[in-house]
């Protein structure tokens, strides 16, 4: 190697490479800082693009599950009122089969009639406020509600072909002036009112357990996409920590050689006192 003051070689070699630690330590602290050994294009463009498409895909599934939840609570309501709705019928069953007695005096059977009457405007009242986001299935103003299930776009339908209640149901509420009618009532229109309303309630039962399964299938698949998320971008802080004390050391290193490499110039000038 030639000796010179106009280009001090050693100095060069040693100013690369403590340019090349720092830009190896920069990396490691970014790494530690941000917890990510993919945080950006830069890292790695190709795996970072992946880990926007498993990010996207897994922000698209919370969406996805938020309607569902929120169907989910519209099924609550309904089958509330529905089981309500059918409570109500046990007991005005129970007071049509006291009407359809033959022996009641005329009394008695206003008060029953009465009772009945009560329980319609019972029934009435579960049906007309079983609201939920302004939306109401047990009425009749609308057959039924289409929710987004997964993302490619399948849509769940809760309340199926139509779980309305009002008009099968208030129209069994008849007027009872004999026991005859009674009878009649019982085995013909409340009959039916019964049957619909355990219709509805299965429908809406098996709308909460189907939406329950693909909340908890959605759930599975954000958490295998977080597992794959973390493969691919997050650090191993143990293995960085490592990294990082040792490019701290090169760094030391390599600033104590450039310094000594620095003070050739003033070796070869002392050659000459």
């Amino acid at each position: 190697m030639v000796n010179s003051v106009n280009t001090n070689q050693s100095a060069i070699v040693a100013l690369k490479s403590l340019n090349g630690t720092v830009t190896e330590l920069n990396k490691v602290q970014k790494r530690v800082t941000t917890g990510y050994k993919v945080a950006d294009a830069v890292d790695d463009g190709a795996a970072f693009a992946v880990a926007q498409s498993l990010r996207s895909e897994k922000g698209v599934l919370s969406a996805v599950n938020g309607q569902l939840n929120v169907a989910k609570g519209a099924t609550a309501v309904f089958s509330a009122a529905a089981t309500n709705v059918s409570d109500a019928l046990g007991r005005a069953r129970e007071t049509l089969t006291k009407l359809a007695d033959q022996n009641l005096n005329t009394d008695m059977r206003t008060k029953y009639n009465n009772d009945f009457t009560a329980l319609k405007a019972e029934v009435q009242n579960y049906i007309s406020n079983a609201k939920f986001n302004g939306m109401n299935l047990l009425s009749g103003g609308k057959t039924n509600i289409s929710v987004i299930a997964s993302t490619d776009g399948t849509q769940y339908t809760v309340g199926g072909s139509g779980i309305s209640l009002s008009s099968a149901v208030v129209s069994a509420f008849t007027s009872v002036g004999s026991a005859a009618s009674a009878v009649v009532l019982l085995t013909g229109a409340f009959a039916n009112a019964e049957e619909v309303t355990g219709n509805a309630l299965n429908t809406l039962g098996a709308d909460s357990r189907r939406l329950d399964a693909q909340i908890k299938f959605n759930e599975t698949m954000q958490d295998s996409l977080t597992t794959s998320l973390g493969a691919i971008v997050d650090a191993d802080l143990a293995k960085e920590s490592a990294a990082l004390q040792a490019q701290q050391i090169k760094q030391q290193l390599g600033a104590q050689t450039l310094s000594i490499a620095n003070q050739a110039p003033q070796i070869l000038a002392s050659l000459f006192r």
